[in-house]
């Protein structure tokens, strides 16, 4: 609940200039996002960008619909310039000059959108085995495959822009979502489970391609994360009891609840 209230938050506000709020005021509780703007999108990829955003509105009311999982207040979460371009530092171990603006043009903001859709589809992933509710884990499935369709069109949106350069800097597309996946690697503390574009070929499926439009492992198995590896990559600070990054005060429900009171970093 608390990753479906972001990425609806970041892909309708980047696509309209509004939030989940205007969309279905009433359906999440929760303060309004810090520093949410309208991204400069060319139209095809703004009207994709809005019916992913409002696909989410409809997860989200679907899920309390069943009762089958508590309400949670949505989190603070942090779409700033600065908060998401913090990553794109981060990625490159370097203060970007002038910071990295995810809004600023369509190829600025896939990579953002497809980072954070495939922390969602490995999520996904991860916890449909360990649902014990028939009817919740027939939700989740449906679930996964919405999410899975979006992961798919994201990244192949990227992969069709690999070789264009990321103004004003030095560095294309490819390059950009190899350095993201490695980062979100590095801070989730999992091994490699993102993935760029473009890999060797003894990583390409069936070690025939260096194609790399959908990441999986050496059976093009779809990659999985826990919990703690989630927070670690969204709070940016490779600690799962310790927010920032996207969430500043954290994200709400009892799973976070538990990681911090059993110090689950």
């Amino acid at each position: 609940m608390n990753l479906f209230h972001f990425e609806a938050n970041l892909y309708l506000y980047a696509s309209t200039g509004h939030g989940i709020d205007a969309v279905a005021p009433g359906l999440v509780q929760g303060p309004a996002p810090i520093g949410a703007q309208i991204a400069n999108l060319d139209a095809t990829t703004r009207k994709i960008i809005e019916e992913f955003g409002l696909e989410n509105v409809g997860i989200i009311r679907k899920i309390l619909e069943t009762k089958l999982v508590d309400p949670i207040q949505g989190p603070l979460s942090n779409l700033s310039v600065e908060a998401l371009g913090g990553f794109v530092s981060a990625a490159f171990n370097a203060d970007l000059t002038p910071t990295y603006n995810t809004y600023a043009t369509t190829i600025n903001f896939l990579p953002a959108a497809a980072a954070v859709n495939s922390l969602i589809h490995q999520y996904c992933v991860g916890i449909l085995p360990h649902l014990a509710n028939d009817d919740l884990q027939v939700l989740a499935t449906s679930i996964l495959g919405t999410v899975s369709a979006r992961f798919g069109a994201l990244r192949t949106l990227l992969y069709l822009n690999a070789n264009v350069t990321v103004s004003p800097y030095h560095f294309n597309v490819a390059t950009l979502v190899d350095r993201v996946a490695q980062l979100v690697n590095r801070l989730a503390m999992c091994g490699v489970k993102d993935e760029g574009l473009i890999v060797a070929l003894q990583l390409g499926a069936e070690n025939r391609t260096t194609t790399n439009v959908i990441p999986g492992d050496v059976n093009s198995l779809a990659f999985s994360r826990t919990e703690r590896e989630i927070l670690r990559s969204f709070y940016g600070t490779g600690n799962a009891t310790l927010p920032g990054g996207i969430f500043p005060h954290g994200v709400n429900g009892e799973i976070a609840e538990e990681i911090v009171r059993e110090r689950l970093s």
